[in-house]
């Protein structure tokens, strides 16, 4: 994987949430349970965006979104899509209570090393008054959705882009608030090691260094490769270029979905971290 020009690109995304944190900061996150993850989680928890309410962007009229028991709508991941970072790394519940089944936790870090994003889909308030979101959930299989408390994660952020990945006709299309703005053709997973479909999202974007297989931009997502556990970090699909163009359109890849490199490059600058991604 790329060396220093990741690492400098690690830096500069730290320090940001850095500057957010220490200019938006209402309330001293709880700790983290370290565990295995040591200075790492240590060094991202401490980074973390603050979570102040009235920095989300409204989500629901005040009185319909109050009301306890009731689901709203938080993203609709065709227009409007919201993500946030995680403060620590908390229980994931498969229903919006602490006694229901653990489906899973929260973690701060990817497999690369950035600050987490998870996808907020729903909110609900509970009827002793805590705030609860329904998130989907970076891990295999692919799919997997559950509810968190509110405080467990960051500020939400906003974006309104999407992008289709079409595999049958191997071609991927960006839409911003719902008009067309980016198509190219792509290479996607062979048989024998095919590109999941399903609903993903941005996690990270990275310049790559050098002369390499990822030709000069990556971009990783929440989607999981099927049939390889093992390359690379757990088997992450990403979307990057190549030092391969000919191979473009057609399924030459692992699982990751390929761009010849002047196309990875105009997507990278036109897609932002936590956008939906619908691969089918």
């Amino acid at each position: 994987m790329p060396d220093s020009a990741v690492t400098l690109r690690k830096m500069a995304v730290l320090e940001e949430h850095r500057s957010r944190a220490a200019t938006r900061l209402t309330r001293r996150p709880r700790r983290a349970h370290l565990g295995a993850l040591g200075a790492a989680s240590a060094l991202a928890l401490a980074l973390a965006p603050a979570a102040a309410r009235a920095a989300d962007p409204p989500t629901t009229p005040p009185a319909a979104a109050d009301k306890p028991g009731a689901v709203t709508l938080v993203s609709d991941e065709e227009t409007i899509t919201r993500w946030a970072h995680p403060y620590n790394e908390a229980k994931i519940f498969k229903k919006p209570w602490r006694k229901s089944k653990v489906v899973g936790r929260l973690r701060l870090m990817t497999e690369d090393e950035f600050p987490e994003v998870y996808i907020v889909l729903q909110r609900t308030v509970a009827a002793n008054g805590n705030e609860w979101l329904r998130i989907r959930i970076p891990a295999r299989p692919n799919g997997q959705t559950g509810w968190v408390r509110r405080e467990e994660l960051g500020g939400l952020h906003t974006v309104r882009t999407k992008l289709l990945v079409d595999r049958k006709r191997l071609r991927a299309t960006l839409f911003s608030s719902g008009r067309k703005v980016f198509s190219a053709r792509i290479g996607v997973g062979k048989a024998s090691t095919p590109t999941p479909a399903g609903r993903f999202w941005i996690r990270e974007k990275f310049r790559v260094s050098g002369l390499s297989i990822y030709g000069t931009r990556a971009i990783g997502t929440s989607a999981y490769a099927p049939t390889l556990s093992d390359w690379p970090g757990g088997g992450v699909v990403g979307l990057h270029g190549t030092n391969q163009p000919w191979l473009i359109p057609g399924r030459p890849s692992h699982g990751c979905i390929r761009l010849k490199n002047p196309d990875i490059e105009r997507l990278y600058k036109l897609a932002p971290v936590g956008t939906p991604i619908e691969i089918r």
